[in-house]
């Protein structure tokens, strides 16, 4: 028998906001600063203390974040940066916005996120720094990649846009690389509507980075090249306006207090999606790996054309007509007509291109119902029967 479709739209991930959240926003609003005020040291303050890093520096979109990481480094032209293809966009534009170039390392088979040996093997005397990319909230290799830049002497960025309350070797992620971003977007693990921070135990990077969201000005009476009065401030280095609102921080300060009640029902939901899945031909569940502990912003499924009749093409169709709101994370970075028009090669990147053809994320986020992740599961394995992995 087949279930009946839902009447509207499951979709992969989405925000959970309730009244505390709104009268945080409320009091803002209320207050004589909507923005650059004290909400934005507050969460900036939180995000540091939960991840155990000495600071934190917010800026209004994880692009942002992660183009400041790539300037505090000081990437620029002639600079090569050493990342992964499977994951969005900034991860390498942000090199780009640099004068930098990116350059692909291909992905584990078994964990979807950058291979350390593929990226020890990119290393050339050019290479300045490496943004291993925590995909699906699982975390990177992060202790290999700890020794490998410190070892090759280059600068370790994370981005964990994907990872807020995950945990590599005990240590929660931020408070493995020199920098690592976070993304409060709202399919993420807890939202300030758009949003990103850089959390570092660096002075010097958290000097720079606040300078760089900010025009590239300053107010330092120790840093100013002269001073006019109590109202003079610098622009000593090229910046942009990249600063969150206290709009923004009010909302995020509010939800972290949830957060780790919604990593344990994601953690929930995957666990289930898993025991459902494991044993059926052709559905390959994710693998995670030994020291790591993901906060699961991401399940994906992966559907074997081999096995499955039609493959994940097929299965994206059929699920999106049952309204569940399935995706693909993520095209690869060098498909896209900009980078291949600038030689990058599929054919370079194996294990992304086997990942790319089968990959399917499922909804997944705190706020759904166990009614809703047993219509996930009944869809995925009707589906597995009309794809033929299944006896009916």
């Amino acid at each position: 028998m087949t279930t009946s479709k839902r009447e509207t739209l499951l979709p992969y991930g989405k925000q959970s906001i309730d009244e505390d959240d709104i009268q945080a926003v409320v009091s803002v609003l209320r207050s004589d600063y909507i923005t650059q005020g004290p909400a934005i040291e507050r969460f900036e303050r939180k995000i540091a203390d939960y991840v155990g890093a000495k600071y934190a520096v917010a800026f209004c979109n994880g692009t942002a974040a992660l183009h400041g990481a790539c300037y505090a480094a000081g990437i620029g032209p002639g600079d090569e940066v050493i990342t992964t293809p499977v994951t969005f966009l900034a991860s390498s534009n942000c090199v780009l916005y640099q004068g930098g170039t990116p350059v692909f390392a291909d992905i584990d088979p078994d964990t979807y996120n950058m291979d350390p040996d593929a990226a020890e093997k990119a290393i050339t005397s050019r290479t300045k720094a490496i943004i291993p990319v925590d995909l699906t909230g699982q975390p990177a290799e992060m202790e290999r990649f700890s020794m490998l830049a410190r070892d090759r002497g280059l600068v370790l960025i994370e981005d964990a846009a994907h990872s807020l309350g995950a945990s590599y070797a005990g240590r929660k992620v931020g408070a493995w690389a020199d920098m690592t971003m976070f993304s409060f977007h709202p399919v993420k693990h807890v939202t300030t509507g758009e949003g990103g921070v850089i959390a570092t135990d660096s002075e010097e990077y958290r000097d720079r980075l606040q300078a760089f969201r900010s025009h590239g000005t300053t107010r330092d009476p120790e840093k100013l090249t002269r001073c006019d009065g109590p109202w003079y401030y610098e622009m000593q280095e090229l910046g942009y306006n990249y600063r969150m609102t206290d709009l923004q921080a009010a909302l995020g300060a509010s939800q972290m207090g949830k957060l780790d009640r919604f990593v344990e029902r994601r953690r929930e939901i995957a666990q289930a999606y898993t025991a459902a899945f494991r044993d059926i031909p052709g559905l390959i569940v994710p693998k995670q790996h030994a020291a790591a502990e993901s906060s699961w912003h991401l399940y994906v499924l992966r559907w074997d054309g081999e096995v499955l009749e039609g493959g994940r093409d097929r299965a994206f169709a059929e699920l999106r007509d049952r309204n569940l709101g399935v995706q693909v994370h993520y095209i690869p970075i060098y498909r896209q007509p900009y980078y291949s028009e600038r030689g990058y090669s599929e054919q370079a990147y194996p294990e992304s291109e086997r990942y790319y053809r089968t990959a399917l994320s499922l909804p997944i986020f705190p706020a759904m119902s166990n009614d809703d992740v047993e219509y996930v599961v009944r869809s995925v394995r009707e589906t597995a029967v009309l794809l033929g992995t299944l006896d009916k």
